[in-house]
């Protein structure tokens, strides 16, 4: 889904601290303004969504047609003008809140409402609290029209300074970042048949519900309803920003058919190349991408570390497990070396881990890896699957945490740094895993077992040397494939028979 380049320079539109911060005194009329109130209470949402659920899928209301039809610079020429946020100027509320226009890729209006002191009140639309310049085009203004998203900021480093930290946008995606990090993956409320011959289904977040915070308090609350096809669902999101930015998710989901493949806690990101693809691709960076793992601490308290690929055909891996403690798109290569990019700063970009909060039962830790040529796509996606279908007319809860920032220490064991494979110098495939230094490496390097398997092909038993730039072990091996055309790689070091490492997987392809 092309939505990287398009978000990345939206969010940069408003993103200035001098906007941010402008006086009140200064504030441009009328601004955000609220409807008449009624009585708001944590379970309304759900109450919302299993009615809804029960009824057939309404589609969704579109904006006009030309906003539709609206290019990519013209979307760009309207901003919303930040001295027009909600709550700006109240000192005693420690969030602002500001809205995106609908158009281009945002065909359906969301409704926005705010709660405080037991009351919601709906946002009414305004393109009055938008900016604009004189290229952008005159299109139809009618009661159809309605904000296509929101953006949250707070007082994170300075007094006074409001910088973003979440933004709500496009189907059921939401993006947030740690304090000094820069966007990169994102969530989503629910995946629904990703990669199915017949097509994803993508769910819409089609109201919010957003709590006024009081001076002092450092969560911010969300409720969203989601509706599709499928199902409907009932989230309620305490957003804590800082280093991390930590997410608590609850969601309801109520099936209005059998759900079979549906992807709990949806992660959505990119991966062009690195060191293990790096010759398919010729570009000044050593690297691309906003995640390079699948990390998995599964149910069984192992850790599981999947380097991402950019297959040249589809490519779909499922981890089974039982109640999984968590798993999580990582970015850990973190030095401005790792991408020599002034501009798109991968290196700043946030890791997101996913930490179940209940038992989910059986099924699996999905990957899914499309192939793409540009940086510029959505190429990766992870989520649970659960092993038994969802069934229609049933209430189903999964609760989950979301941390996102530049921590990458949710396992156990040596971490993997990087991964390296390339043509022998002779014959075969040589595969050059790098693991942190620890000071549980022993001096002589020869007291570590090596386990190393293979699905098909001839493998070596291998070397372990010490990496003197990384001063941490590194495992290499060499290879034949022979006639496979895939190979499920499985690698890891102990010491004493106890992991020393975590467990490293890669799929080979031709």
């Amino acid at each position: 889904m092309l939505r990287r380049e398009f978000l990345t320079s939206l969010i940069a539109l408003t993103a200035s601290p001098a906007l941010a911060t402008a006086s009140a005194a200064t504030a441009v009329e009328p601004g955000l303004q609220l409807g008449e109130g009624q009585t708001f209470h944590r379970d309304l949402v759900t109450s919302l969504a299993k009615a809804r659920a029960a009824q057939p899928f309404s589609p969704r209301t579109k904006v006009p047609e030309d906003w539709l039809n609206i290019s990519y610079d013209d979307y760009r020429s309207i901003w919303f003008d930040t001295r027009n946020a909600l709550w700006e100027g109240e000192t005693q509320t420690p969030l602002r809140m500001d809205v995106f226009a609908p158009g281009l890729y945002f065909p359906h209006p969301i409704k926005l409402n705010v709660v405080e002191n037991g009351q919601s009140k709906p946002l009414k639309f305004d393109l009055g609290v938008f900016d604009k310049t004189d290229k952008f085009p005159e299109l139809t203004i009618d009661d159809s029209l309605g904000y296509s998203g929101l953006r949250l900021r707070a007082e994170l480093e300075k007094a006074g300074i409001f910088q973003e930290f979440a933004v709500f946008q496009g189907a059921s995606y939401f993006r947030a970042i740690g304090t000094g990090d820069t966007y990169g993956l994102s969530a989503r409320g629910l995946a629904i048949d990703v990669a199915e011959p017949t097509g994803e289904e993508f769910p819409d977040f089609t109201d919010f519900w957003i709590e006024k915070p009081t001076r002092g308090d450092n969560r911010h609350i969300v409720h969203a309803l989601l509706d599709t096809p499928s199902c409907t669902g009932a989230y309620r999101i305490v957003i804590r920003p800082g280093q991390p930015l930590v997410m608590d998710v609850e969601t309801t989901v109520f099936p209005r058919k059998e759900m079979e493949h549906v992807g709990i806690a949806p992660l959505t990101s990119m991966f062009q190349f690195d060191e293990t693809n790096r010759n398919r691709f010729s570009d000044f960076r050593p690297a691309v991408h906003d995640s390079d793992g699948l990390l998995v601490r599964n149910g069984a308290g192992e850790t599981l570390w999947r380097p991402l690929a950019n297959p040249k055909s589809l490519q779909i891996s499922a981890f089974v497990d039982t109640n999984p403690k968590g798993f999580g798109l990582m970015q850990r290569a973190r030095k401005f070396s790792d991408f020599a990019d002034l501009e798109a700063l991968y290196h700043r970009r946030p890791s997101v881990w996913v930490e179940p909060q209940d038992d989910w039962g059986k099924g699996s830790v999905t990957l899914v890896e499309i192939p793409t040529d540009r940086e510029i796509y959505d190429n990766i996606v992870c989520y649970w699957r659960p092993s038994v279908p969802l069934q229609a007319g049933g209430e189903h809860a999964f609760n989950y945490r979301l941390t996102w920032g530049e921590n990458n220490d949710y396992g156990a064991g040596l971490r993997v740094l990087n991964t390296r494979i390339g043509k022998a110098f002779e014959d075969g495939i040589i595969i050059a895993i790098d693991f942190a230094p620890g000071s549980d490496v022993p001096e002589d390097l020869n007291q570590i077992e090596k386990l190393i398997r293979a699905s098909a092909g001839q493998v070596s038993k291998g070397i372990v040397q010490k990496n003197p730039e990384t001063g941490g072990p590194r495992l290499a091996f060499k290879f034949h494939p022979e006639d496979a055309k895939t190979i499920e790689f499985r690698a890891e070091l102990r010491l004493n028979g106890t992991p020393l490492t975590e467990t490293w997987l890669y799929r080979w392809t031709v």
